[in-house]
């Protein structure tokens, strides 16, 4: 069976081999994309296969500015932060990595590893968190390196994640290894893709994460609340109203029975609550 295979793989080479051979030989990238879509009508090579020879062809081709993640999309990290205040977004992200910042994104600091929080969620650890001990040193990559040279550079110095920097030195956004992988093989998702769509998370019986878009009638109805919905129609537009006008990071305010907090927000749009209560809520 072995000896079956090894010759049956010798000749996939050998077919592919001869249809390079000759005056058919491809003298660009596009004539050789082109035999070996012709190898894959024959079932040569496999559509995956081709799939992926694709993305290898592209990703040769791409610069790190075409696959980044703009600055202003970047979850971050203050380094003046308290535990407290950061975590519930680490948590609702799903990221394993995070920059911290310092007076602003352009002030990169270092990089956090949300596995490293792990041993502060015992007893008694909590007391001797301090974020500056925990960062990784950050690594900076110009937006116009090649994305295949970046690779070869996550792999040898065993990086995930590298801070984009344009010509002038500002941080332009940042780039991990998935990134790239991804525009070869094709959408890498994982548990936490399959939720980032839901719009309430539970955490425990008195904790959620919820979006700020969320339609207060679904809020009543996973929280077995009542909160009104004649004037505002998502949560955030309650929480805003509450608190007067557009909240920042870190207010907080009391809506009924729910201790609501807000862990992300820009000059125009809450994007994330965090809500608790002293109650526990049924389901």
């Amino acid at each position: 069976m072995a000896h079956e295979s090894a010759e049956h793989s010798k000749s996939i080479v050998d077919r592919i081999r001869h249809a390079f051979h000759g005056d058919d030989e491809p003298r660009d990238v596009d004539e050789l994309k082109t035999v070996l879509r012709e190898a894959a009508g024959r079932d040569i090579v496999s559509d995956d296969t081709m799939t992926m020879l694709d993305g290898v062809f592209d990703v040769a081709a791409m610069r790190v500015r075409d696959i980044m993640i703009p600055r202003a999309q970047m979850e971050v990290v203050e380094i003046d932060e308290d535990l407290d205040e950061f975590l519930p977004n680490v948590i609702e992200s799903g990221h394993s990595r995070f920059p911290v910042i310092g007076d602003s994104r352009d002030e990169v600091l270092g990089v956090l590893l949300a596995k490293d929080l792990l041993r502060f969620s015992l007893p008694g650890k909590k007391e001797a968190f301090n974020l500056k001990e925990l960062i990784r040193e950050p690594v900076f990559t110009p937006e116009s390196k090649q994305l295949n040279v970046l690779l070869t550079e996550f792999r040898a110095n065993h990086n995930h994640m590298a801070i984009v920097v344009d010509e002038y030195g500002g941080v332009a956004g940042l780039v991990t290894i998935e990134d790239v992988l991804e525009e070869i093989v094709g959408e890498i998702d994982d548990e936490h893709d399959a939720e980032e769509d839901a719009n309430i998370r539970r955490h425990d019986d008195y904790g959620y994460t919820i979006k700020a878009l969320t339609p207060i009638e679904e809020f009543n109805e996973e929280l077995d609340a009542e909160l009104p919905d004649d004037e505002f129609d998502t949560i955030g537009g309650l929480v805003m109203h509450q608190i007067g006008r557009m909240p920042i990071p870190g207010e907080q305010t009391q809506i009924d029975r729910f201790h609501i907090k807000v862990i992300s927000a820009e000059s125009r749009r809450i994007h994330l609550l965090q809500v608790t209560t002293e109650e526990e809520i049924p389901g």
